[in-house]
């Protein structure tokens, strides 16, 4: 199979599993990794683990991930791990776009975080994952980690105001110490034989010229602080801080960008045009994943921002949200756009997410998922020569 198509990392929940994930949504009196509080839930994830990481393999995957089997939601688990967090159910979930653009969809409401303590970044549960895919994988297959970006985690505390009422007095404090933890956990991941670590990001598009949609209150945030491109260019800052120091341990960073993904609805709706040259061409990342699968990316001009970087990009052309395959015309004609502004040996293809950022997934089988993924590898393959 192509070398050239690549999973940007989660994958649908079996069944078993997913009895053990839907009794952690709705309980706030446990605590992660939530091993010791619920029967069974490690063995149960062991097997799954296992499972997944054979199947990927099985498929011919040029690169794998767990299937983020262990995570509940694509980032708060990674924020769950640090000290000084704790997890609570909160009164409403995310706001994202019904599918029809009518109304809004609420997510889960086990999003709540309370910063309670100093952060700290050490012993993180997901070092452990890490270990136990390293050795499911045992050198047959290139591997990743996904958990969110540095500034994803910072921002996420500033929208929800999570700092109000916190150990952290201001802003400045607990950015310090979160990029510390950060920096905490990439030193045990190089320890424990990571290579490759992927920083997820979904606050790209609150900065563009069009966003209209707040994933933190279902209202319009034009106005607000969102498009400050002071605060861009602290997201900007943080990240690269964190991208450096994991480049000097030897580290690759990969970077995906999304404009949401929970149960095929999204929240995002601005285009790259109008944040290329803040998100696109200053941040330091080896490689990135980016979505163009419907028209709210707008138009591959925006790749110009990545033409004269030493970075390779991952073009999300496909879609994870829907059941059916896609127009596979559609998909040539971008990438022969594309490759006509970024070399083609720098260009992989992609669905423009994973297919179960949160555990519940997207609203597809999973026979329907891995006739995605093979439609996608015959594309690059065709595409690509290889």
């Amino acid at each position: 199979m192509s070398k050239r198509f690549l999973t940007v990392g989660s994958l649908l929940r079996n069944d078993e599993l997913l009895k053990y994930k839907r009794e952690i949504e709705n309980r706030d009196d446990i605590t992660y990794p939530f091993y010791d509080d619920l029967e069974g839930y490690k063995e149960c994830e062991e097997r799954s683990v296992g499972e997944i990481v054979e199947k990927q393999i099985e498929e011919g995957l040029e690169e794998i991930t767990d299937g983020e089997y262990p995570k509940a939601l694509w980032h708060l688990d990674f924020v769950w791990g640090f000290d000084g967090v704790k997890r609570y159910i909160n009164d409403t979930g995310y706001f994202f776009e019904e599918k029809d653009n009518d109304g809004k969809y609420e997510t889960r409401k086990d999003i709540g975080i309370k910063y309670e303590g100093k952060l700290s970044g050490k012993n993180h549960p997901f070092i452990d994952h890490f270990k136990r895919l390293k050795k499911l994988a045992d050198g047959r297959v290139k591997i990743k980690q996904t958990i969110p970006s540095p500034s994803h985690t910072f921002g996420d505390a500033i929208n929800t105001d999570y700092l109000v009422d916190s150990y952290y007095k201001n802003e400045e404090d607990f950015e310090r110490d979160l990029i510390a933890s950060y920096k905490e956990y990439l030193e045990e991941f190089k320890n424990a034989g990571g290579e490759t670590i992927q920083f997820d990001d979904c606050l790209w598009e609150q900065f563009a010229d069009e966003s209209e949609n707040s994933q933190y209150d279902g209202q319009s945030k034009t106005d607000s602080h969102t498009k400050n491109k002071d605060l861009a260019e602290k997201y900007i800052a943080i990240n690269n801080e964190v991208i450096d120091y994991a480049h000097s341990l030897g580290l690759k960073i990969y970077t995906h960008n999304c404009r949401g993904n929970y149960a095929s609805r999204h929240f995002g709706s601005g285009t790259y045009d109008s944040i290329a040259d803040l998100f696109l061409k200053k941040q330091n990342y080896d490689r990135f994943y980016l979505e163009w699968d419907d028209e709210r990316a707008g138009s591959l001009d925006s790749l110009n921002a990545l033409k004269d970087k030493d970075c390779e990009v991952v073009l999300g052309f496909l879609s994870s949200k829907t059941a059916t395959l896609d127009d596979e015309d559609r998909v040539y004609d971008l990438l022969e756009k594309a490759s006509k502004i970024i070399d083609k040996d720098r260009l992989y293809l992609s669905h423009q997410c994973g297919f179960a950022s949160c555990d519940n997934g997207n609203e597809l089988s999973h026979d329907q998922q891995w006739a995605k993924i093979k439609q996608g590898q015959e594309i690059a393959e065709e595409f690509f020569g290889q």
